[in-house]
């Protein structure tokens, strides 16, 4: 007789290395583009990146300082709560008012590690498997990871330049389904630069309340808006959807803070409090030097922040002009945050160099290589035949980049 096979008694199938919970997700574009920028720069080429949405500016002074002092009291070296700092909490409260004339008590915000940890508690507070989020796109590349990692369905209405890349209440209505939840709005947006009206808000508000969906959105860009454009709290013009708004926000792009990683979720009371419960097991509360810091922050003046935004202004007028110029770009103006769009449709499936433009993350790859300017291709935010850049880099840098830029898509045959 021969020896039995006990093989598969005794070895059993490997289970997967990585779960595929997480292996389905994918990588950060504007991060991957970022880091290969500053790896090819730190090698010695001259790359100018476009990539990463991070204010050129250092912190303000004074929220520095008070960082610095907080590092050496000792409140600051032990746990504190997990849903922040007590007189955070109530900061940004006052400041919300401020600046958004949205009353909330500080019991309704929870204080997060980041802007990204918000959005992706928010959806987890939120969600239960199978739930669908309509989700506007051109839209950044973190909400579709966020929604389907906290086991929702995001479903895609896309817009374009012919509308701003506004979606309408018509194209929600005709994505919106029985297992629809909950609408993502960012305004102004990333990567867009577009800004919702306060009509269009009211109008989203309206039909939200009137099938009893939540909405979640995201105002971190809320002070970088022009040409007299707004930044709109949906709650605010459409009272009656407190109860199922949560409203994101954080001090990174506003005071320069991308890495001090301080955001907030504000919502309804049951809603912040489970939130603050999935905090407590994740990562507990956000160190307290930044929270010091972010506290100085939105206590203080405003006048920081309006400098940078004069000057994001002058860039953005500046790389418009200059996108525009380049045959086969069409470069909407943006109204609010810090990047632009444009729609490079018409290059594709023409030839660079001796060889053709299969799509955007293609011509990406070409500008990177020959121009050595980094950008992110349109496919990362669900809308391929167009380009993100961020105009949060120095004037000199802005116009060097695009520049060489031009010289390249001039060769486009």
């Amino acid at each position: 007789m021969g020896t039995p096979d006990t093989t598969t008694e005794n070895h059993p199938a490997e289970h997967p290395r990585v779960s595929a919970r997480i292996g389905g997700i994918a990588e950060s574009a504007t991060l991957a583009v970022d880091a290969k920028a500053k790896a090819l720069k730190a090698a010695g080429r001259p790359v100018i990146g476009f990539g990463a949405g991070e204010p050129d500016f250092p912190t303000p002074e004074a929220i520095v300082a008070a960082a610095q002092a907080a590092c050496a009291d000792p409140r600051n070296h032990r746990y504190t709560p997990a849903a922040g700092l007590p007189e955070l909490r109530e900061a940004v409260a006052a400041k919300t008012l401020r600046d958004s004339g949205y009353e909330v008590p500080a019991s309704q915000v929870l204080i997060t590690n980041g802007g990204k940890q918000a959005v992706y508690q928010a959806f987890a507070t939120v969600l239960d498997p199978g739930d669908e989020v309509l989700l506007p796109a051109p839209y950044w590349t973190t909400y579709p990871e966020a929604i389907t990692l906290a086991g929702g369905v995001p479903v895609q209405v896309t817009a374009d330049e012919t509308t701003d890349y506004l979606v309408t209440v018509e194209q929600l209505e005709a994505a919106r389904t029985p297992r629809t939840k909950v609408l993502l709005l960012c305004s102004p947006s990333n990567p867009t630069g577009s800004v919702y009206g306060r009509e269009q808000i009211t109008e989203i508000g309206e039909w939200a309340l009137e099938h009893g969906l939540w909405v979640i959105t995201d105002e971190i860009y809320e002070h970088l808006v022009y040409d007299g454009a707004e930044s709109v709290s949906l709650p605010v013009v459409v009272p009656a959807m407190a109860d199922r708004t949560i409203v994101l926000n954080g001090v990174a792009k506003t005071y320069a803070m991308t890495g001090w990683r301080v955001g907030w979720l504000i919502g309804p009371q049951d809603v912040v409090k489970a939130a603050a419960n999935l905090q407590s097991h994740l990562t507990s509360n956000v160190a307290n030097v930044s929270q010091r810091a972010a506290l100085e922050a939105v206590s203080g003046p405003l006048d920081a922040v309006h400098e940078m935004r004069a000057a994001f202004d002058r860039r953005r007028r500046a790389i418009v002009d200059l996108l525009s110029a380049i045959p086969g770009v069409e470069c909407p103006t943006p109204k609010g945050a810090f990047y632009v769009y444009p729609s490079v449709k018409a290059l594709i499936g023409k030839r660079l160099r001796g060889v053709e433009i299969t799509d955007t993350v293609h011509l990406a790859a070409l500008v990177l290589e020959h121009a050595e300017v980094a950008v992110v291709p349109g496919e990362a935010f669900g809308t391929p035949g167009y380009l993100r850049l961020s105009y949060a880099l120095g004037d000199d840098d802005l116009k060097t980049g695009v520049t060489r830029m031009a010289e390249l898509l001039a060769e486009v045959q």
